[in-house]
């Protein structure tokens, strides 16, 4: 049975749907901020474009991480934004190694060779984020949920000195 505790859901969704969110909203957001970074760039450098783009799409997209992803039931916390922004450092940090590497060992690397290394790098880091958001950023503790859990259900009450309520057999036996 799920407990519902102020109308938010006490469970986080399956991993295989919070992995589909993932990637939809993920997805989205890169998407969108492609364009507006080039869009950006047109009136600014682009490497501050790209810089400013970066800053609020990983803002956007960890609130959608935190609201539907991972069905946090509300706004992220500056906890969450701060550790999602080190594993979006780290995704990044994963994709300029690839790259780099590339670049050492191929002086001019075929554009379709770059396309195939920069994205499976960032498969590579996608899924590596999704595990430290899922299992750690967005993470409910055990305790915490069973401490949810347990509040929620209703305990009977005893009093001093009253008598046991009487059983089905013995309630019947009465009659």
């Amino acid at each position: 049975m799920e407990t519902v505790q102020s109308g938010q859901r006490a469970t986080q969704p399956g991993a295989v749907t919070a992995f589909a969110r993932f990637v939809l909203c993920g997805g989205g957001v890169g998407l969108a901020s492609s364009f507006a970074v080039g869009a950006l760039a047109s009136w600014i450098p682009w490497v501050l474009a790209n810089a400013l783009i970066t800053v609020v799409s990983t803002l956007l997209a960890t609130e959608l991480h935190a609201r539907f992803t991972f069905g946090a039931g509300g706004r992220a916390s500056r906890r969450q934004h701060a550790q999602s922004a080190g594993s979006a450092v780290a995704a990044y940090a994963v994709t300029c190694v690839a790259m780099l590497t590339l670049q050492q060992l191929m002086a001019t690397p075929d554009p379709m060779l770059e396309q195939v290394v920069y994205l499976s790098a960032s498969a590579l880091a996608g899924v590596a984020r999704f595990a430290v958001l899922r299992l750690f950023v967005f993470a409910r503790s055990r305790s915490q949920a069973a401490g949810t859990v347990r509040a929620a259900r209703a305990l009977p009450a005893t009093v001093v000195g009253a008598p046991a309520p009487a059983s089905p057999a013995e309630l019947c036996r009465a009659a």
